[in-house]
């Protein structure tokens, strides 16, 4: 990379860094004055929220930052008549722009290795803080663990391993019912739910009891029961199976499983091939950039001209 490459890739990365501080800052400002009028929690709390959710706020801001960043180096070099030195010196356009397209590939790369490995966890702790710590709903909270979700309501904990809200829908129903003693005292497994509110009904599953009575436990197994849970619906929806934690290799997993079990998996699809196509934003919109800077720069240099 030759001197004037230099110079024009890091014109380039100032106006990224200045722009995606801009566009955070904004972000951050708004989201967090409406936090405040819509949830009563301790600057700390929105302290730690925020600061795993600013990974999440930047990722999405770089394409719009390379935008901004691409327009302003060459709208600045164009004002400078840089660019009209530029083309006396035999470098065409797309020559002129070269290294600003390699700094965005290499930050699309970044982009991407940021989404695949870091965004997850870093999502995994801003929902915990947002249901545990600003919504008191410690319930909605689910951790993915072998591809199951866990949820606690009040003495009982059960996992389910898909839940689809849509058709109001579960697979792989467990429910551990514990005592005052947090001792095991009843089981019930079933292979498909039904939810209707706050009532659920059971499909093809046995219920396991746990009596201090009995060295062994006693199992029945049943085609249909009905029982009431203070889940509804609309809050397992919020705290679905979210694909915003898991990385691209563990959602395409989730993703196969789920068709093997002949579900429905067209959202999680939607959101692997969203994810896989997101770094190539940046270079997309530097790319529509490029010519738009220089053509408004030239229609307004030529109207100057004429007074």
């Amino acid at each position: 990379m030759g001197l004037a490459d230099r110079y024009i890739a890091k014109k380039f990365i100032l106006f990224f860094i200045g722009g995606l501080l801009v566009f955070a800052t904004i972000f951050l400002a708004f989201d967090s004055l409406s936090s405040l009028a819509r949830y009563e929690v301790s600057s700390a709390v929105l302290i730690s929220y925020y600061s795993y959710y600013l990974p999440s706020i930047v990722y999405q801001m770089i394409p719009v930052a390379c935008l901004l960043a691409t327009v302003f180096t060459l709208t600045s070099l164009s004002r400078s008549q840089e660019l009209v030195a530029f083309f006396s010196m035999g470098m065409s356009l797309w020559r002129v722009s070269l290294p600003i397209l390699v700094v965005v590939g290499i930050v699309g790369g970044f982009n991407f290795w940021v989404g695949d490995r870091l965004l997850p966890k870093f999502n995994q702790k801003k929902n915990y803080v947002f249901y545990v710590e600003i919504k008191k709903r410690p319930g909605l909270y689910s951790t993915v663990k072998t591809n199951k979700i866990w949820y606690r309501s009040e003495n009982v904990l059960f996992n389910i391993k898909t839940i689809s809200a849509e058709s109001a829908t579960a697979q792989g129903l467990s429910l551990y019912y514990f005592d005052g003693g947090w001792n095991l005292v009843q089981l019930i497994v079933a292979k498909t739910v039904h939810i209707s509110g706050s009532t659920w009904e059971l499909l093809d599953g046995t219920v396991t009891l746990f009596a201090k009575e009995s060295s062994f436990p006693l199992t029945k197994t049943f085609s249909k029961k009905v029982i009431e849970m203070n889940e509804e619906v609309a809050d397992l929806q919020s705290s679905e199976h979210s694909s915003d934690t898991m990385s691209l290799n563990a959602l395409n997993r989730f993703i196969f499983k789920n068709k093997e079990a002949g579900l429905d998996t067209l959202r999680y699809e939607v959101d692997f091939h969203s994810r896989a196509s997101f770094p190539f934003a940046a270079l997309v919109m530097s790319l529509m950039g490029i010519p738009f800077s220089v053509g408004r720069q030239r229609s307004g240099g030529a109207f100057v001209s004429i007074y």
